[in-house]
């Protein structure tokens, strides 16, 4: 069983991870005593807790007699940005989940994303992938939302739940750039580029784009389309991914008409009636401070922009890569 402090394997020493543990049912028990002490007294405190002493003996009195089949369960949570790069913690998590959990265990995971980038959340549903190949029960609870790149992640799970005006779907792909060709023309700067290979680059954000350049990208974001949504398909195949596969997206109670997801259900809702049954774990996995962020905030500040300044040419360099990158929207 996982507890305490765990300090994960796959970052490095000089920048270490560590994951914190949270036993949910007995937070939740010891807020229910908090709350009993607080509006009824110490006399109610007392028969609150005689009353559920009781109710966890009989609890493990049918666990023994294999009348009640319980399981670990254990919560994560994705808050995705445009790169996802909540996936360096979401891959340890599940690394740690993965040499621990046994077989039939769920993973409930809380995924909040509008999208992103589409190589960053190509690895953080392969990441979700990794624990049904390891036989544990993944369910995904989406409150607010899981559009483009976070559906992706959301569809590979055994079970889509979704609160009723949450965003979902958006199954489709977008990229957007800037043209300053004319802007340098009018201020007679020349601007060079020199390529080995056909379509080493298409459309560019400094030079003049033709007719071929933008067919070719636009045929380049068909083939990220089409794979976005074999993807999809893979794993909720009642899908009619010509209906939904638009680029659209729905709120839960149409989003639950189309396939896109299983139910709706709020994600604290759904782990309470878990918590009923089984013991539920929540891992949290954090960055440890830096010394400048121990120092104070202007340190920190300083470090930054130290290393902004030295990132700076190498970023202008990448300038024109970066913004022709696909992103799932």
């Amino acid at each position: 069983m996982i507890k305490g402090i765990i300090f994960m394997l796959f970052h490095p020493a000089k920048n270490p991870v560590e994951l914190k543990v949270m036993h949910l049912n007995k937070t939740q028990a010891q807020r229910r005593q908090d709350l009993v002490e607080a509006t009824q007294g110490k006399a109610a405190l007392k028969q609150f807790k005689k009353r559920t002493a009781k109710e966890n003996k009989k609890a493990l009195k049918k666990k023994a007699k294999g009348k009640h089949d319980s399981h670990q369960v254990f919560v994560l949570d994705f808050d995705g940005d445009i790169k996802a790069t909540a996936v360096k913690h979401l891959r340890e998590e599940i690394s740690t989940l993965i040499s621990t959990a046994n077989e039939g265990d769920e993973v409930v995971v809380r995924l909040e994303s509008g999208g992103g980038l589409v190589h960053g959340y190509g690895l953080a549903a392969a990441q979700l992938v990794r624990l049904k190949d390891a036989g544990l029960k993944l369910t995904v609870c989406v409150d607010k939302v899981a559009a483009s790149g976070g559906y992706m992640m959301a569809c590979v799970a055994d079970n889509v739940i979704a609160a009723p005006f949450a965003i979902i779907g958006s199954i489709g792909v977008v990229s957007q750039l800037p043209n300053f060709h004319k802007w340098l023309k009018n201020h007679d700067v020349d601007y060079e580029q020199f390529t080995a290979g056909d379509y080493k680059r298409t459309v560019t954000i400094f030079g003049e784009n033709d007719a071929e350049d933008r067919a070719k990208y636009q045929e380049e974001l068909e083939q990220t389309h089409q794979l976005f949504k074999h993807f999809v398909n893979r794993y909720r195949a009642m899908l009619d991914l010509d209906k939904v596969a638009t680029g659209e997206h729905w709120y839960g109670e149409d989003a639950v008409h189309l396939n896109l997801v299983d139910s709706l259900q709020t994600s604290d809702s759904y782990i309470l009636e878990l918590m009923d049954d089984n013991e539920v774990y929540v891992l949290h996995s954090r960055q440890k401070p830096t010394l400048a962020e121990k120092l104070g905030l202007s340190q920190a500040a300083e470090s930054a922009l130290s290393i902004a300044a030295d990132k700076l040419p190498e970023a202008l360099m990448r300038f024109d890569f970066d913004s022709r990158l696909n992103i799932l929207k």
